[in-house]
């Protein structure tokens, strides 16, 4: 098992018909970098999860804040080989709010290292 960061995004105004929805309707970029699960584990407490909103902080945090990957796997059982499963997300420091560059970084303070990952959003025009 391997951990990255990555985002959960979805459309908001889609949202307000249905979660599912808003979220299928959105790609799920991921940094290309990982970590070995196994490799974090034994100080997974320490991992700081952050994220900019046009260069704004816009998520900090412990990764214990979200759940842990062995709730969930209890809870869903294994996932297949080359699937990836999300954790959760932290609160938007002021709130929810769309932006055009996303940064992502987890933080390792215990191994120095750190994984991240931008990406633009662009607003399709809606038609019809």
């Amino acid at each position: 098992m391997y951990v990255t960061v990555g985002s959960d995004h979805t459309d908001r105004k889609a949202e307000t018909i249905g979660v599912s929805l808003s979220k299928q309707l959105c790609e799920k970029p991921i940094a290309k970098d990982a970590w070995r699960y196994d490799e974090v584990k034994p100080h997974w407490d320490k991992l700081v999860l952050r994220s900019w909103a046009d260069g704004k902080l816009y998520q900090e945090g412990p990764v214990t804040a979200m759940r842990s990957p062995e709730d969930l796997l209890s809870r869903h059982g294994q996932i297949p080989a080359g699937w990836a499963m999300f954790c959760g997300t932290l609160a938007a420091k002021g709130g929810i709010r769309p932006a055009d560059v996303f940064r992502i970084e987890l933080d390792d303070p215990v191994r120095k290292r750190k994984l991240s990952h931008e990406y633009r959003i662009h607003v399709l025009p809606v038609e019809g």
